[in-house]
């Protein structure tokens, strides 16, 4: 039998459903041990990093964001949803006029003590 990957697993549990008036999402909260909204200031350039514990699960709330996950790096559209694998290097930098925004959930039990830097422009380890 063949084993599901765990991004397949994830978006297995979106839920989607039709309404008059557009369409609502609802992401898996239960298996999450975070959910946040992160804001990247335009110019801004958050650490290439991974986590040991942790996948996480980013929905592109904003145009203006370019992203580095492993080797590839792309400009992402609003609504784009993205699977980041434990252990895989990843970044946003901010590249429009205005601030942009990502929802983050975090997939595992973990903390911000999680986060392995690799490259950070503000001398954090």
């Amino acid at each position: 039998m063949t084993e599901i990957p765990e991004d397949e697993k994830v978006r297995r549990l979106i839920y989607e459903e039709q309404r008059p008036w557009g369409k609502f999402r609802s992401y898996p909260h239960n298996l999450a041990s975070s959910l946040k909204i992160i804001t990247v200031n335009p110019g801004g350039l958050l650490s290439l990093q991974y986590h040991r514990r942790r996948n996480e699960y980013w929905v592109i709330l904003d145009a203006g964001l370019e992203i580095t996950l492993g080797e590839k790096t792309w400009q992402p559209r609003p609504g784009e949803e993205i699977f980041i694998p434990a252990g895989t290097p990843h970044r946003l930098k901010g590249l429009g006029p205005a601030p942009a925004r990502v929802m983050e959930l975090w997939l595992g039990n973990s903390g911000e003590d999680d986060i392995v830097r690799l490259e950070d422009i503000y001398g954090r380890d």
